[in-house]
């Protein structure tokens, strides 16, 4: 019995001595195999992919109860670029050797409870290798709980702060546990993620909803074994697998799969205690991953970086030498180069570069136009120096300012180092610059409240106390500025000021002009996304004061909708209109109400409803208010498969009683992965240029002598105050407004003097003129690195995962020209009108458009990922002869013929499978994702869809191989010129088409000008226009005797007003082309006009004859022949108003033809099986009946004021529809029954 109880207590004993919560024994030595692997590409069969891979030993011991040594041996690093099953993983020896020098190095790291803390490494390993460390420790770092199958953790893990679930599993017969933990690395409370260049691509959490363009899962999978000590790591395996798209990824994906693998291979009992023999260390953070800094580090290109100011020097004057006549596409790339070089420079090295370009006029614009990508404290420093010295230009200051500004980095270190520009004499030394200045700065507290949650106000306050002085000073100028560039700010700090701007809100409220309190309105843009009940509050009160100008209301509107109001407050505008009387504030609200009932876009899936309930209720009332009104319209379009969207806006703002609108806005949004991006807004304040024409206004009758009216008041214009601007204009580009300009009475003087006929040797328009005769050349070059977006995540190997945009172009343009003038300028410019003007030029005009989507592993040491890489190069050489005699009103081009071949414009794209180390930066391996053998359009398989549906997943997955080539040429024999289209594309589509897979592949597409292989060759191309009135007695004659409708013309003798004549000219050889002349017959109560157009050559006889005849507004008709000796084909055209005793007014419409070409019929009768179809959508009713065989009609019918009668015949059928509504103007209807009077047909 004693026996049997004690076999009882020791197995008791030894079975709570078992523990299988993870822990490491500080008296242990334990030594593991591992492996990390990341690989890229679309998991298809016979696609490219590209990966890397390291393994290496690990040996952990402990060196205190908390605190583990950690040494790496026997590492390798390999490379895959190719195709599975074809291409094997290759060794990279020296890259090997460069990671093994500092993983080697002794790394210590804390560990308790199951997890790893603070990492220690001496100062020299770099961040890189820490994160690789992070990776293997990461094995290392989980929650066993015996007591529960399944639980869920937030636990701090390499990817942030995370939600794991963990499952347990007992092995009864081994007694192993298995640990499976799934990190929810997409819903982190604290992601390791970071952005870059998309502060202003506002986040759309709707359309996230129906889609995403990343979808990530990460899973671990453990073995341990119990031990006294606790659970023993035997094997543990890690897959993160992600896909992404730049669309939808559920219409495919480029997929990442990230594997590793830990071995144990031994665990024994260290011999005697570690002494800390392993140098000094210090702390370089937990466990989570982080993020090295990428600036230099582009994912598109590698270089050796060594020495980067004499290498961006050296790049620079290359750049310059081969761009200087016209854009080399292939040195584009090159520009990305130098951006990243520049980055590494420090700023002496940027002060020395300057000093070294500053006298060269070519270096020192490529410098300062590509300086502006070095995105941090340097290019601040380099400027301020800049504006301290003044050795730049306004132009100069202009650029750079405003483009380094936009891509700086928003830490909250450069904002305050940026304040300094606002208080610099020099900003303040020109308009242009002092804007800039403001509205930039104004730009990066924008971005930098982006991603600084609460934004300080001190970051906002300059402009603040801007604003404010502004006010006290009643500086027009200055509170217009300072309005603009909180509102580019966007800070919610800055609504108490904005308000002292805005009538009927203001405690203190103050008279201010009308473009002030548009310009406060307008500044609540953008802080109605972050503090929408504010800015709805201040908006609707505004909204509802019916004493407040129109135009103020209507903008207040706008903004009221950016912040998408609910229902209820939708419906308290749509109570509020029906009894509002400003015309132009129901037009303008029930407008936007409409256009917004009809989006489609996903941040608008609310409002569009409780839209659609508002026109539902105010239709009857307000639906046919014409367009004389205020209007805002919109259009839109989004695809759920795509996450693609766009949408246009169109504002016209007017006031009660003007015709000319006092404010009109036009802008666009694009809608992409998540994100609403603004493109381009224009805007234009007409205020002063109402108030400048005065009374001519109501004159205005939609004619030429409106013009001719304008023109006479422009001649007063010195009566028109000086300081009130004729035109407000001013644009903004991503939500940002970067320019405003005001055009007043001096401008517009200004320019009038210089073009003045009576301008003399002062005048910049005789410089320009006089170094035309001496000859000019002139070029310019521009790179511009449109947008540059990045996005970083980590993955589970400790390897930095990056998803990057970027849109580069370089333009360019070189003009030579040499003038003579005979007989030459001696007093003023008004000579230039009785000379004769020649003109020699040549030049070039093109760009490069670069564009490169990047998804892969991006280090300074290696890339791994694919590529998506469009090159979009156009360009348009020229040279030419010209000569001019105003007087006479003579002008003649000779263009010389080209001897070669031109691209006028070429798309071509690739997708790659990428793979670049440091060790080899110049032999980068680039295979492109489909194998280029697919060769023939036969492969193409078709097959009947419901037989899809029985094929195996392997079979769907297999592709249908694509490869058309075409060349469409058009010639012209007598000109010599051929352009040609042609195009080769590359493509797998597969069973299951999805939106990506249509990038995918080689594309090539290439309009080509090229010249004409004939006998007989093209010297030049003559083209001649005489437009003095002159009579041709032989063309006269000719005109008289072809038989016309009107016989009443032969009374006057046509004269030829205009003639054209564009040669095809060769040696000797006769002249070959066409000539148009143009007459016209002077009538008291018929306008008469005729034009002939003949063929130049030998033995042809085309011509196209048409004579048109204009009976006031009554009645106009013309007549078309055409062919040999315009006989072979004709028609007739009529149109005329009319209005019987008893009758109301009507158009009618006539075309009848005789002869009419086979190939034009044709096309005739195809359209013809479309129009009942369409009738039919459009509400019209259809009757067969038989009509004239060889005319087509129609009638309009005013039937009311706002309605219209439509009837149209053809020749089998009559379609019609009455009451058709219609917004006439005000007076249309009176003005058209006074033109029709008396008519009859």
């Amino acid at each position: 019995m004693r026996g049997l109880i004690f076999c009882c207590l020791v197995a008791l004993a030894t079975c709570q001595s078992v523990r299988y919560e993870f822990s490491l024994n500080p008296k242990k030595t334990y030594e593991y195999r591992y492996e990390g692997l990341a690989n890229f590409g679309l998991g298809m069969p016979n696609r490219a992919e590209s990966a890397v891979k390291l393994t290496c030993k690990l040996k952990i011991v402990g060196v205190s109860a908390q605190t583990f040594l950690l040494q790496i041996s026997d590492l390798a690093f390999e490379e895959f670029n190719g195709f599975p099953g074809k291409n094997s993983f290759i060794a990279a020896p020296k890259l090997t050797q460069r990671i093994s020098a500092q993983l080697i190095k002794p790394f210590t790291f804390e560990f308790a409870s199951g997890h790893v803390g603070s990492i220690f490494a001496s100062a020299e390993v770099s961040d890189t290798v820490v994160n690789i460390v992070r990776g293997i420790l990461s094995f290392f770092d989980l929650t066993v709980k015996t007591t529960q199958r399944f639980y869920e953790l937030e636990e701090i893990g390499i990817h942030g702060r995370c939600p794991s679930n963990y499952a347990i599993e007992e092995n009864k017969e081994t007694g192993d546990v298995t640990v499976t933990q799934v990190v929810d690395v997409t819903n982190c409370r604290e992601k390791a993620e970071r952005y870059r260049g998309m502060a202003t691509a506002v986040l759309d959490d709707i359309s996230k909803k129906r889609g995403d363009s990343i979808v990530s899962t990460m899973r671990y999978v453990y073995t341990i074994k119990p031990t006294l000590e606790g659970g023993l790591i035997s094997r543990a395996h890690g897959l993160e697998q992600q896909h992404f798209s730049p669309f939808n990824v559920k219409g495919g994906s480029f997929k990442m799969k990230a594997t590793k693998e830990l071995l144990l291979l031994d665990v024994r009992d260290t011999p005697s205690p570690v002494t800390g023999t392993y140098g000094p260390m210090e702390n370089r953070g937990n466990i989570v991953y982080k993020f090295v800094e990428v600036g230099p580090h582009l994912p598109i290109v590698m270089q050796s970086l060594d020495d980067a100011v004499s290498k961006a020097v050296e790049l620079i004057k290359h750049l310059a030498q081969v761009n200087s006549y016209q854009i080399e596409s292939a040195t584009t790339e090159d520009v990305m180069k130098l951006y990243q070089l520049l980055r590494l420079v420090p700023y002496e090295g940027l002060e020395v570069m300057w000093k070294q370009f500053a006298a060269h006029d070519e270096y020192r614009r490529w410098f300062l136009d590509t300086v502006v990508e070095v995105n941090d404290a340097r290019i601040l420093k380099f400027l301020q120096m800049r504006f301290q010295k003044g050795d730049i230009t306004v132009s100069e200051a202009f650029q750079t300012l405003l483009l380094a500004f936009e891509h700086l980095e928003p830490l909250p270190e450069l904002v305050e180092m940026a304040k300094g520009f606002l208080c610099l004499p020099y900003s303040r030394s020109n308009v242009f610059i002092w804007q800039t200045v403001a509205l930039s700065y104004g730009s990066l507290v924008y971005k930098h409240c982006t991603y600084y949650t609460p934004c300080p106000v001190s970051a906002v306050q300059p402009l603040l106390n801007f604003a404010m002085d502004s006010l006290k000073n009643n500086n027009e100028k200055d509170m217009v500025l300072a309005l603009k560039a909180l509102g580019n700010a966007g800070h919610p700090g800055s609504i108490k000021t904005i308000m002292r701007f805005l009538p009927g809100v203001s405690a203190n409220p103050v008279d201010l002009p009308p473009r002030v309190k548009s310009a406060a309105v307008q500044s609540l843009r953008l802080i109605a996304a972050r503090d929408p009940h504010s800015v709805r509050d201040i908006t609707m009160t505004l909204y509802l004061q019916k004493d407040l100008p129109a135009e103020l209301r209507m903008l207040a509107l706008m903004i009221l909708f950016d912040t998408k109001p609910p229902m209820a407050l939708v419906s308290t505008v749509t109570a509020h209109l029906q009894d509002e009387k400003d015309l132009h504030v129901i037009s303008f609200t029930y407008s936007y109400l409409r256009s917004m009932a009809r989006s489609r876009t996903p941040d608008n899936v609310f409002l569009s409803t409780a839209c659609n309930v508002a026109v539902k209720i105010l239709a009857p009332k307000f639906g046919r208010l014409t367009y004389r009104f205020s209007k805002a319209m919109r259009v839109d379009w989004f695809s759920d498969d795509l996450l693609l969207g766009t949408a246009a806006e169109f504002f016209m703002l007017r006031n009660a009683t003007e015709i000319i609108p006092t404010e009109i806005m036009m802008k666009g949004k694009l809608y992409a992965i998540g994100r609403i991006l603004q493109l381009l807004e224009i805007g234009v304040r007409v205020d002063g240029m109402k108030e400048f024409l005065g009374s001519i206004v109501s004159e205005f009758k939609g004619e030429l002598n409106d013009f001719q009216a304008i023109y006479r008041q422009l001649r007063n214009l010195e009566t028109h105050a000086s300081d009130k601007p004729l035109l407000h204009v001013y644009s903004r580009a991503s939500g940002q407004e970067w320019f405003f300009a005001d055009i007043n009475r001096e401008f517009i003087r200004n320019i009038i003097n210089i073009a003045s006929p009576s301008a003399g040797k002062g005048s910049p328009v005789w410089t320009v003129i006089e170094n035309l005769q001496k000859g000019i050349s002139w070029h310019r070059t521009k790179a511009f690195l449109i947008f540059e977006t990045r996005y970083f995540q980590a993955t589970t190997l400790g390897l930095p995962l990056e998803i990057s945009k970027y849109y580069q172009t370089l333009s360019g343009i070189t003009v030579n020209a040499k003038a003579a003038i005979n007989p030459p300028l001696t007093d003023h410019l008004g000579q230039l009108l009785t000379s004769d003007i020649s003109l020699e030029t040549d030049g070039f005009v093109g760009c490069t458009k670069d564009i490169w989507m990047s998804y892969g592993i991006n280090t300074e040491l290696f890339h791994s990922g694919v590529e998506f890489k469009s090159k979009i190069p156009y360009s348009i050489p020229w040279k030419l002869s010209a000569k001019l005699n105003i007087k006479e009103r003579k002008f003649e081009l000779d263009i010389p013929s080209s001897k070669k071949e031109v691209e006028l414009i070429t798309v071509s794209s690739e997708v790659y499978a990428v793979s670049r180390n440091i060790e080899l930066p110049t032999l980068p391996k680039m295979t492109p994702m489909m194998p280029r053998a697919i060769d023939s359009n036969s492969e193409i398989v078709h097959k009947d869809p419901t037989v899809l549906k029985l094929e195996t997943e392997e079979q769907m997955q297999k592709p249908n191989n694509w490869h058309p080539r075409d060349k469409w040429c058009t010639e012209n024999n007598i000109y010599g010129a051929v352009f040609c289209i042609e195009s080769e594309l590359r493509r797998a589509y597969y069973h299951e088409e999805y939106p990506l897979y249509y990038l995918l592949g080689y594309t090539n597409v290439a309009f080509k000008a090229v010249p004409l292989q004939a006998n007989k060759a093209v010297d030049k191309i003559q083209i001649e226009v005489n437009a003095g009135p002159s009579q041709d007695p032989t063309s006269t004659q000719e005109l008289l005797v072809t038989p016309r409708s009107p016989p009443k013309v032969f009374n006057s003798t046509p004269e030829a007003i205009f003639n054209i004549r564009a040669l095809a000219v060769n040696g000797n050889h006769k002249p070959e082309g066409y000539e148009t002349v143009v007459y016209y017959t002077p009538m008291s109560n018929l306008r008469n006009t005729q034009l002939i157009v003949s063929q130049v050559g030998d033995n042809t006889n085309w011509k196209m004859c048409m004579e048109s005849v204009l009976d006031g507004r009554a009645e106009a008709q013309a007549h078309l022949r055409w062919g040999a000796e315009c006989q072979s084909f004709e028609m007739l055209l009529k149109a005329n108003t009319a209005r019987l005793p008893g009758s109301k007014p009507t158009l009618r419409a006539k075309v009848q033809w005789t002869r009419i070409p086979e190939t034009m019929a044709e096309f005739c009768t195809g359209i013809k099986t479309y129009i009942p179809g369409m009738a039919f959508l459009l509400g019209f009713n259809q009757q067969y009946e038989r009509n004239p065989t060889q005319e087509l009609s129609a009638s309009f019918v005013a039937a009311s004021a706002d309605s219209i009668d439509v009837r149209i015949q053809f020749p089998e059928y009559t379609v019609y529809r009455q009451s058709i509504p219609v917004p006439l103007p005000r007076g249309s209807l009176q003005e058209f029954q006074y033109y029709a009077r008396n008519t009859t047909m």
